[in-house]
């Protein structure tokens, strides 16, 4: 069963370079595994309406070096938690983009984008189109491998393994 849908369409919250694992859950929040606490708290040092404004599917788009930082695990569970369906950015930390795959959690690398705040966004995750509704512009997005996109649809590592007899408790 399908846990994500390849094609998105919903409201861009845009942010700059740089955002770091810090900023995305702060440290002092990665103790609990209550999951809707890091929710509550997702980019409050950076944003602290974020957890208020953010709807169920929206978009998080940012700059270049996404999620760079720590290698915490808890940075792409909290956005997900939050309601963000897809994060896209010019370039990621490799160890953020990998952690947010394995947890189900879409990202799609742009390049130099011009995508505003508000913006009306459909995404095509398969063939690597976001389009910015609101400009009449298409990027290009770097196409995810199909193993990914499995992955995706399973909701996460775990659940593709398990689904594919590779994963047993």
């Amino acid at each position: 069963m399908s846990t994500i849908n390849t094609k998105i369409e919903a409201k861009a919250h845009v942010y700059g370079d740089h955002i770091d694992t810090d900023r995305i859950i702060p440290g002092k929040y990665t103790k609990t595994l209550d999951l809707s606490t890091l929710a509550n708290h997702v980019l409050e040092d950076l944003d602290p309406n974020f957890n208020k404004i953010v709807q169920q599917g929206d978009i998080l788009v940012a700059g270049i070096n996404f999620g760079c930082g720590s290698s915490r695990e808890q940075a792409p569970l909290a956005l997900k938690q939050s309601g963000v369906s897809v994060v896209i950015a010019e370039d990621f930390a490799r160890i953020f983009f990998r952690n947010a795959i394995n947890i189900g959690l879409p990202v799609l690398e742009i390049g130099k984008h011009n995508i505003q705040k508000g913006a009306e966004l459909s995404i095509d995750l398969k063939n690597g189109k976001v389009t910015d509704l609101s400009a009449n512009k298409t990027y290009a997005a770097t196409k995810l491998p199909d193993i990914m996109i499995a992955i995706l649809k399973e909701g996460g590592l775990v659940n593709y393994l398990k689904k594919n007899g590779t994963y047993t408790l």
